[in-house]
């Protein structure tokens, strides 16, 4: 089967609009009986579950093992690899978050690879010199995302693409209604200071008026040293923040450390990387991150 190259470039970001000015990838061959999808991790997943449903010739599969969590060190094993042998198009966030994307390029050049984030302004982290890829954790940014994919996929597959813009919009309207309610409910807290465990949340506070005042872990599992832990303590003490906020795919023992120096709780944040086969997973797990905003920032 032959495929064409493909350029594909988002436009207006704070506008919420889209123009493409190249064409994606398009499968044009009759005979391409089925459009085989892989999505890179598990957001991905969830935004091809909802953009991809009931489209006839269309098989999904997630790359990575749900409960992966964020994909800066992982490596793909041969197993993970193998799923992308017959595979036409291969989901990615992009921006630095699948560190074995290369390794896909060269391996299967012919898999037309979608970069979700394209057209996102991104943010350097704290530092580095390196992109936060952590993009999908705003609405607003995750509702982008969506419209990204719909339109690659109308393009990549024109037989139906009427039914991905029908999809895409379903699933657009819900994700802007979640928005609207997170920002009422979240307008009373602008400017709250707030302490984190991984730079998962970056695009988040910046979306909602958050003030990340530091970032523990830099990485999940890179546990901070005694001096990262006393100066944070120093902080906490200082800024008289009583809210710490970990992530459930990873250990909050240094949270749960400074918290019982000064008498900070600590709260969970879901940065969604891992959760249920649900459509409305997303959704779901943004609800009750405001929730448990609301909680923390009324004590």
């Amino acid at each position: 089967m032959k495929k064409s190259s493909i350029v594909f470039i988002l436009s207006t970001w704070a506008m919420l609009l889209f123009v493409p000015v190249t064409q994606a990838q398009t499968l044009t061959d009759p005979s391409h009986r089925t459009i085989r999808v892989v999505t890179s991790f598990y957001p991905m997943y969830i935004m091809a579950l909802n953009v991809l449903k009931d489209v006839p010739g269309v098989t999904l599969t997630n790359l990575t093992p749900p409960m992966t969590g964020c994909l800066h060190d992982y490596a793909a094993t041969t197993n993970d690899m193998k799923k992308l042998a017959d595979a036409d198009i291969f989901v990615s966030n992009g921006a630095g978050m699948e560190s074995f994307l290369d390794r896909i390029m060269m391996q299967y050049p012919k898999v037309n690879i979608l970069k979700l984030s394209e057209g996102i302004p991104l943010i350097k982290e704290a530092g580095r010199d390196t992109d936060n890829p952590h993009v999908w954790v705003s609405v607003l940014n995750a509702i982008n995302q969506v419209r990204n994919l719909g339109l690659d996929m109308q393009k990549a597959d024109p037989r139906h693409a009427e039914l991905y813009r029908r999809n895409t919009q379903a699933y657009l309207s819900k994700l802007e209604t979640l928005r609207q309610k997170m920002h009422a409910a979240l307008a009373p807290y602008k400017a709250r200071k707030i302490i984190t465990f991984h730079e998962a949340f970056t695009y988040f506070a910046q979306e909602f008026d958050l003030n990340i005042v530091t970032v523990v872990e830099r990485e999940p599992g890179s546990e901070p040293s005694a001096r990262e832990l006393a100066q944070t303590i120093d902080t906490v003490n200082s800024s008289g923040i009583k809210v710490l906020f970990s992530e459930p795919q990873y250990p909050a023992l240094a949270a749960q450390t400074i918290a019982a120096e000064t008498g900070a709780t600590v709260y969970t944040l879901d940065p969604s990387v891992s959760g249920p086969d649900d459509p409305n997973a997303y959704v779901k797990i943004m609800e009750t991150n405001v929730e448990v905003l609301k909680n923390a920032f009324s004590k």
